[in-house]
């Protein structure tokens, strides 16, 4: 009974642990953002981004001359709309995705927190009959097999929170490249950029909570547990088949074939001035 109790406390303590330990990992994406040098690349990307929409918004009236004389007069309407919405694109795509990623590691720590103070854990019973309760047979092998799937879940969250923060500057980085297309109405690219900010965030609060979920399960069904934490690994994933894509991969291509659109626009335009 005493030592059950004793048990009892050092996992509650582990799980604690992780979970801070975790939250501060998540914690140093966001200080990536307080460096000088860091800060110096955002307002680079930040004016590049303001360079990219005055562009956009000198093509967008020449696109809306042309078609007001072709007969459309819903032009001059849609590219006010174009304008405004590229306004409020350029003011905050470099600080709304820190500060909403700052509020997902703020909540996700408290949640994770909260779950592994105010559980009350009945002890390593389970992992105790998992690892020796097969002396005779195989439950000793199942119970380490257990811990190294706890253990790869462990260290995939640590190096997927490690990383985030580079992401999110990256993502920052290719945003600036949509908002020469916002003003001119072109916004899907946009928009899909907006959905990788969301996903990202969303990831960033859903792993670890899960993680530590998953933990606390593992006190009384280990089984179950690990099933739950090895689910946490498969957050982007599923994010991903909903819009929500946490990669960068996608966005670089769509950026990069918006600049190139960009590039023979402006020499159609050059031409047609010639």
């Amino acid at each position: 009974m005493v030592l059950g109790q004793i048990l009892d406390w050092i996992y509650g303590k582990a799980v604690e642990f992780l979970s801070e330990f975790l939250s501060l990992m998540d914690g140093m994406g966001t200080e990536l953002f307080e460096f000088v040098w860091v800060e110096a690349v955002v307002e680079f990307f930040r004016y590049f981004g303001w360079a990219l929409y005055g562009v956009g918004l000198i093509v967008s009236v020449f696109e809306a001359a042309m078609e007001y004389q072709a007969g459309r007069p819903n032009a001059i309407r849609d590219m006010a709309i174009g304008s405004i919405k590229g306004f409020f694109a350029v003011s905050l795509f470099s600080i709304l995705p820190v500060e909403l990623y700052k509020l997902c590691i703020d909540l996700q720590g408290t949640l994770s927190q909260g779950i592994a103070g105010a559980s009350n854990t009945e002890g390593i019973s389970s992992m105790a009959r998992a690892a020796m309760g097969g002396l005779n047979g195989y439950g000793a092998i199942v119970a380490l097999f257990l811990l190294i799937l706890m253990g790869y879940s462990i260290f995939k969250i640590f190096f997927a929170n490690l990383k985030r923060g580079g992401i999110l500057l990256i993502q920052i980085a290719v945003g600036s490249l949509y908002l020469f297309s916002v003003p001119r109405g072109y916004t899907d690219g946009f928009y899909g950029w907006c959905r990788q900010v969301a996903g990202l965030c969303l990831t960033a609060f859903l792993q670890t909570t899960m993680l530590i979920a998953g933990l606390m399960v593992c006190n009384s069904n280990m089984l179950l547990g690990c099933g739950l934490m090895l689910s946490s690994t498969e957050v982007p994933r599923i994010a991903q088949q909903f819009g929500l894509d946490t990669s960068a991969k996608a966005n670089i291509m769509s950026a990069v074939y918006t600049t190139q659109t960009a590039v023979n626009l402006t020499r159609s335009l050059a031409a047609a001035i010639k």
